[in-house]
């Protein structure tokens, strides 16, 4: 080796390094780097119209159905409304003309075949009383008769309407007129003569000392006031009623009062 050759001298530069067949590095890289550019662009282009149809997509599942679905059930309500409002008002039409009947006639019926006759003819407000204004109760309908009726036979009526039947039991005649208990409206003393101990007691107010005793020489007790009738009464008819007691004398209706 010899110290004294000189340094090798590089080149100058030239630019890139050469390339396959001599052709410079640059014009190599200059196809490659265009093609790059080209499917980045591409690629870009393609995700920006797949996400731009995606939007739209998006936004016609949005805003496209709806209106039409709404527009659909307004109609659908709408329908079933007037259908609704329709059927209730034939509903109602039918319902005022059945609440409307002509009242049967019940007078010489037994008291319960005159309920179910009542009952099919569309009337279910009923009630009885005793005709004789013995204040009894009906107890068992089937041993009480009509002898009549507060609405005239043949009137049409709501069915909303009470009837009242006025009856006696199986045994007994009807009276001319219906009997009512007396009352002690206005505060004076009834004329109780005739009338059942029931009907008296009940005429005068809750609070009153009642004394009833047999008129017939028997002193039996009065257990059944209903089927006593009054013989005398204390105070007389027409007294002011000021709290004060009353007493009666009383004989069963069979009987005649002393």
């Amino acid at each position: 080796m010899s110290y004294n050759q000189p340094p090798s001298v590089r080149p100058p530069f030239s630019g890139a390094p050469a390339g396959q067949g001599g052709k410079p590095g640059w014009a190599r890289k200059r196809i490659v780097i265009p093609a790059a550019l080209f499917i980045f662009f591409v690629g870009v282009g393609i995700g920006s119209s797949g996400s731009s149809d995606q939007q739209e997509t998006s936004a016609s599942s949005e805003a496209g159905p709806h209106p039409t679905v709404t527009v659909t059930k307004t109609a659908e309500a709408k329908t079933t409304k007037d259908k609704d409002e329709k059927r209730s008002g034939d509903s109602k039409s039918v319902t005022d003309e059945d609440k409307k009947a002509a009242v049967p006639d019940f007078v010489g019926m037994g008291l319960q075949s005159a309920q179910d006759k009542a009952q099919k003819a569309g009337f279910y407000g009923l009630t009885s009383h005793d005709a004789l204004g013995r204040d009894r109760m009906q107890a068992f309908d089937r041993n009480w008769k009509v002898c009549g009726q507060n609405v005239k036979a043949g009137a049409v009526k709501s069915t909303d309407t009470q009837l009242d039947f006025g009856a006696v039991k199986l045994a007994e005649a009807c009276p001319t007129k219906d009997e009512r208990p007396p009352s002690a409206d206005g505060g004076k003393m009834p004329d109780f003569a005739g009338k059942s101990v029931k009907a008296a007691r009940a005429a005068l107010d809750s609070g009153t000392s009642i004394t009833v005793q047999d008129a017939l020489p028997d002193d039996r007790w009065v257990l059944v006031e209903s089927n006593w009738k009054v013989c005398t009464q204390t105070p007389s008819a027409g007294a002011s009623l000021s709290g004060q007691p009353v007493e009666f004398t009383a004989v069963k209706f069979e009987e005649t009062c002393p």
